[in-house]
C-alpha cells in the first residue's frame, strides 16, 4: 500500500512539472500570436492606403510613388508578382481576400504583404524592423496628403471614409489644436506643420501628431499602445499559485483515497485473521467505493461458505454415527453368531449400511459442488416431457403401490413442444430427487405436471401423502433438515436431496417452492426456470 502511494505521488510531482513545461511553452505561443496579430493590426491600414493609391496608377507612376515611400517610411518597398513570393495556399488566400500579411523574415525583419491588383496578381512587398513608429509616421503624411484634396470643412468626413475603408488598427483623428494635450514647444511644432512624437504617461503608449497647414485641425494617430509580451515571472506566479491549488486538491483527494484505502485493507486483514464479520465502509459510488461493495459481498460469501462448511460437517458427523455404529454392532454380531444363516443375515445389514454411507458421500459431493460456487453447466436442448417420463420410469418401481402420473400442461408456442434448454444431468438429478421424495411419503399416488411457456418453464411434483407443516416450509430446503426425524430414519433419505434441489435449480436461475397440494392433500414442489438459459453451449 505505500509503495502505490509513493508511486501515486511521484506520478503527481511529475505531473506539476510537466504542467508548468507545458505553461511556459504555453505562454511563449501566445506571445508570439500576440506579436503577429500586433503586427498586423498596425501594418493593414497604411498599407492598405499605399495599395489602393497604386491601384489607378500606371507603371511608371507605380515605380514613382513606391520610391517615394520607401524614402518617406525609411524601408524598402516593391511591386512583385503574387506566384514569385513563394507563399503557402493559406496565405495567398488571406492575401486574395483583401487581408494583409506580415510574415517573420529574420530575426528582427518582417515582410508585409498588401494586394494591389487581384487581376494582375500585384502584390506590395515592405520589409520593416520596427511596425510602429515608423510605419505611424509614414501613414501620418500619406492621410495628410490625402485629406489635403479636399476643403478644410470636408476633412472630418473624408477622414472618417478612410478610416472605416482602411481599418487601421489604431485610433486616428482630427482635432482642434486647443483640443490636443501637449506642452506649448510640441504646439507650436504642430502648428508649424511639424511631426510631433508623444508619449503615454507610463511611456507604454505612442501618438503621432502633426498639424494640416492651412487649416484648424491636427491630425492625431494613436494612442499606438505598445506589444507588451506577457512577463515569465507573471506566469510562473500564477503557476505556482495554480500549481499549489492543484497540488493541494490532488493531495486531499489522494489523502481522502489513502484513508478509504486503508480502511479497506484493515477490513482485509481482520478477515484474514478470521473475524468473519469484518466489513469494509461503502462510501460514494465511485470506483473504491465500488470495490467496497465488492469486498463486502465476497465477505457474506465466504462468511456464508464458512458456515454452510461447519453445518455441513457437524451434520455428515451426525449422519455418520448410525451408519458406523450399526456396522460395529454388525462385527460383534458376526462374532458371537452360531450359524451361517445368522452370519448372512448380519452381513446382509452391514451391506446396506455400506449403500447407505456411499449414497450419503455421493449427496455430500454434490451439494459441496453446487455449494461452492457456479458449476460448470453445459446448457443444452432438452425435451422436458420426455426427460420427466424417463425420470418417473426409473422411480416408479420402488413402490409400485404408488400410482405415479405424469401430466403435460399448455405448451407455448405449441411449434416447439417442451423444448427447453438446460444442463441435462443436473435437471435429471433435481427432477428425481423431488419424485423419489414424493414417492417415499406418498400414500397411493403421485402427480407429475409441467408446463411450457415462451419465456418460463414449471415442473409440480404432488403426492397424497402427509403434507409438510407451513410453518417448516422455509426450512425444508436447508441441508439435513428432516421434517419428522424419527420417520426418515424408517423411509430413508438424509435431509440432502431437496437441498440439492434448490441449488440446481438456482443455477438455472429459478427458485423451488412447496406448497399444499389442492387435488391431492399432500405437499406440492413446484420449480420453476427461464425456458432459455443466458449462456447456452451446444
Amino acid at each position: 500500500m505505500k509503495s502505490i502511494f509513493l508511486r501515486i505521488y511521484g506520478g503527481m510531482l511529475l505531473t506539476l512539472v510537466v504542467v508548468g513545461a507545458l505553461g511556459l511553452l504555453t505562454l511563449r505561443v501566445v506571445n508570439d500570436v500576440r506579436a503577429q496579430d500586433y503586427r498586423q493590426e498596425l501594418a493593414r491600414g497604411t498599407f492598405r492606403l499605399m495599395s489602393d493609391e497604386l491601384v489607378p496608377m500606371e507603371e511608371v507612376d507605380r515605380k514613382r510613388a513606391i520610391l517615394q515611400w520607401s524614402r518617406l517610411m525609411g524601408i524598402p518597398l516593391s511591386l512583385q508578382h503574387l506566384d514569385s513570393l513563394g507563399l503557402e495556399s493559406r496565405a495567398r488566400a488571406r492575401l486574395m481576400n483583401g487581408e494583409v500579411l506580415v510574415e517573420q523574415s529574420a530575426p528582427h525583419l518582417f515582410k508585409v504583404y498588401s494586394q494591389v491588383s487581384l487581376q494582375e496578381s500585384l502584390v506590395l512587398v515592405g520589409e520593416v524592423e520596427q511596425v510602429s513608429e515608423q510605419l505611424a509616421r509614414a501613414t501620418l503624411y500619406m492621410v495628410m496628403d490625402e485629406l489635403r484634396r479636399y476643403p478644410a470643412s470636408e476633412q472630418p468626413y473624408h477622414l472618417a471614409r478612410i478610416v472605416r475603408d482602411k481599418q487601421f488598427g489604431y485610433d486616428v483623428h482630427l482635432k482642434r489644436l486647443k483640443e490636443v494635450d501637449l506642452d506649448d514647444d510640441q504646439s507650436r511644432r504642430v502648428e508649424e506643420g511639424d511631426t510631433v512624437l508623444a508619449l503615454g504617461k507610463n511611456g507604454d503608449s505612442l501618438r503621432v501628431l502633426a498639424g494640416i497647414v492651412g487649416t484648424p485641425w491636427v491630425l492625431e494617430l494613436g494612442p499606438i499602445e505598445r506589444m507588451n509580451p506577457y512577463p515569465p515571472q507573471l506566469l510562473l506566479l500564477l503557476a505556482a499559485l495554480g500549481l499549489t491549488l492543484i497540488g493541494l486538491t490532488l493531495y486531499l483527494l489522494v489523502s481522502r483515497l489513502e484513508q478509504r484505502l486503508r480502511s479497506l485493507e484493515s477490513a482485509a486483514a481482520r478477515l484474514a485473521r478470521g473475524s468473519l464479520d469484518a466489513r469494509a465502509e461503502v462510501s460514494g459510488a465511485d470506483s473504491v467505493g465500488r470495490l467496497a461493495g465488492a469486498f463486502n459481498h465476497m465477505a457474506v460469501q465466504i462468511q456464508r461458505l464458512i458456515m454452510v462448511q461447519r453445518e455441513l460437517v457437524r451434520a455428515v458427523s451426525h449422519e455418520l454415527r448410525t451408519p458406523v455404529a450399526r456396522l460395529r454392532f454388525g462385527l460383534e454380531m458376526i462374532e458371537s453368531a452360531e450359524t451361517d444363516t445368522a452370519r448372512q443375515k448380519y452381513m446382509a445389514g452391514m451391506d446396506g449400511d455400506i449403500q447407505d454411507l456411499d449414497q450419503l458421500v455421493d449427496e455430500m459431493l454434490t451439494y459441496a459442488r453446487l455449494e461452492q460456487g457456479s458449476p460448470a453447466l453445459s446448457y443444452k436442448a432438452v425435451e422436458l416431457g420426455a426427460l420427466i417420463e424417463q425420470v418417473v420410469t426409473e422411480i416408479a418401481p420402488l413402490r409400485r403401490e404408488v400410482l405415479v402420473t405424469c401430466e403435460a400442461g399448455p405448451l407455448v408456442p405449441f411449434d416447439q413442444g417442451s423444448w427447453i434448454e438446460a444442463e441435462p444431468r443436473y435437471l435429471h438429478r433435481a427432477l428425481q430427487n423431488l419424485l423419489s421424495n414424493a414417492i417415499r411419503y406418498a400414500e397411493g399416488r403421485v402427480r407429475v405436471s409441467y408446463r411450457v411457456s415462451l419465456d418460463r418453464c414449471q415442473v409440480d411434483v404432488e403426492d397424497d401423502g402427509p403434507g409438510v407443516p407451513e410453518d417448516r416450509w422455509e426450512r425444508l430446503f436447508t441441508p439435513f433438515f428432516r421434517v419428522d426425524d424419527s420417520r426418515t430414519r424408517v423411509t430413508g433419505g438424509h435431509g440432502l436431496g431437496l437441498s440439492i434441489v434448490r441449488r440446481i435449480i438456482h443455477w438455472h436461475g429459478g427458485r423451488a417452492s412447496i406448497s399444499r397440494s389442492e387435488s391431492l392433500g399432500g405437499a406440492c414442489f413446484t420449480l420453476a426456470w427461464p425456458r432459455r438459459q443466458a449462456l447456452l453451449k451446444e
